[in-house]
């Protein structure tokens, strides 16, 4: 069963395939294939479309800004997505407005890779989960995927698309094995897809009606997955989870088609608590259920420290979501 990272892995040679696409980025080429190996043999198969680049996100950006209004679909890989911090302008002032600022004459057809997320030690400067940021930016498309859609069909779709892309992918996921709904870990659940090359993802139990919604994306998932299967071994609470691959512009209709048979929301992300994704998502199903009993699950609003144990302490886990809904069910 092929890996996240195989899989990526295979995108990027599908995507290349057109002859329009180019892809960027510091230390992508072969032998060393990338800080995460995600390019591991485009280099040697692509040569003149796979170019290393000087130390500089924000000078690799913008000449990928330049190559997309010229015609052609670029990949850029930032190396950890801290960096996107750099590119910030390029993105946001420049990819993102274009089509609007020229009266939609031009597109920005642009790929932004970013590696996020913390559990591996590497300190408050690479271990952020820092797309909050990128949310609700006209014109700008954030995606992160997980393990119940391929990620290589996600990464096409991304350099498919006519508008900028921020593909956020979290570190942990790339040696994580695809699911297969019926087997394995999600025996215990039915999972339902949308459609559109973006699409969400709903897990429900069989067996029992939900008490409460779970919304989560990325990685986040292999934790709501595990807290939901504890939930439902150890205290019979047994909850639904809508698992996004688009987390911007937001299209909420699973989550709120699942809300209209549990009735609780809760939801879970790696980014900081304050102003984060989970924030937006509990205001916009609020506006339509005033009364919706809801909560979040995130970090703490504090740096990532290396220390194993304080990283733990910082970040969200299994039993922060296990303890959350037990609360929000009324059975803590």
């Amino acid at each position: 069963m092929n890996s996240v990272l195989e899989r990526l892995n295979a995108g990027h040679h599908l995507a290349l395939e057109d002859e329009r696409v180019v892809f960027l980025g510091e230390d992508i080429l072969d032998p060393y294939g990338g800080a995460f190996k995600v390019s591991r043999g485009l280099s040697t198969r692509y040569p003149e479309r796979v170019l290393t680049t000087p130390i500089s996100e924000a000078a690799i950006v913008g000449l990928a800004n330049g190559l997309a209004l010229r015609g052609l679909r670029p990949i850029v890989e930032i190396m950890f997505g801290d960096f996107v911090t750099l590119i910030a302008d390029q993105l946001i002032n420049q990819a993102a407005k274009f089509r609007w600022m020229y009266n939609d004459q031009v597109r920005v057809p642009l790929v932004v890779r970013a590696p996020m997320g913390g559990r591996r030690g590497y300190g408050p400067t690479h271990s952020q989960s820092l797309e909050k940021i990128f949310l609700g930016i006209p014109g700008l498309k954030t995606v992160a995927p997980n393990t119940l859609v391929d990620p290589a069909e996600l990464l096409v779709s991304a350099v498919k698309d006519d508008d900028p892309v921020l593909f956020v992918e979290h570190k942990l996921l790339y040696t994580r094995p695809m699911l297969l709904p019926g087997l394995g870990e999600l025996l215990d659940f039915e999972v339902s897809q949308t459609e559109g090359p973006y699409p969400a993802c709903s897990l429900r139990s069989p067996v029992k009606p939900a008490g409460l919604t779970i919304a989560t994306y990325g990685y986040n998932f292999e934790l709501a997955r595990a807290a939901a299967l504890d939930l439902m071994m150890e205290h019979e609470l047994f909850v639904e989870l809508v698992v996004f691959t688009q987390l911007s512009p937001f299209h909420l209709d699973p989550l709120l088609e699942s809300l209209s048979r549990t009735g609780r929301l809760l939801t879970v992300e790696e980014g900081g608590r304050t102003m984060g994704w989970g924030a937006e998502v509990l205001a916009r199903c609020s506006e339509r259920n005033p009364s919706l009993p809801a909560t979040r699950v995130a970090a703490l609003d504090l740096p990532i420290a290396n220390a194993r144990s304080l990283e733990e302490a910082t970040l969200p886990g299994q039993a922060d979501i296990v303890k959350a809904a037990m609360r929000l069910a009324g059975i803590a």
